[in-house]
């Protein structure tokens, strides 16, 4: 996972988070059934689920940790150096604005 960018990793949190919410609305709406396969199944699923839940609000702490740390390098760069930050920007403005005027 650590070959990820921050972006992906946020977009992986934020698509299992549909996926936790999908299968606890599933786990709501057979709530009713009474036999006990379904039992055993709902209680194995509330089990990963919680496990889940859990894991995905410690990677996600990790990615906003990794985030700040990033930005507040970025930061102190940028103040360290603010002449060779604006030729980086403006090359890649520049640069940017050559790729989408070719279109």
């Amino acid at each position: 996972m650590s070959d990820l960018s921050t972006s992906q990793k946020d977009k992986l949190i934020a698509d299992l988070q549909v996926v936790l919410a999908d299968a606890e609305a599933l786990l709501a709406a057979t709530a009713g059934d009474a036999s006990s396969g379904v039992k055993e199944l709902r209680g194995r699923v509330q089990a990963s689920l919680s496990s889940a839940k859990t894991g995905l609000i410690e990677a996600q702490a990790v990615v906003v940790e990794k985030a700040k740390a990033a930005a507040k390098a970025t930061d102190g760069y940028v103040h360290e150096n603010p002449w060779k930050s604006i030729s980086i920007a403006a090359g890649a403005g520049l640069l940017i604005g050559l790729l989408v005027g070719r279109r």
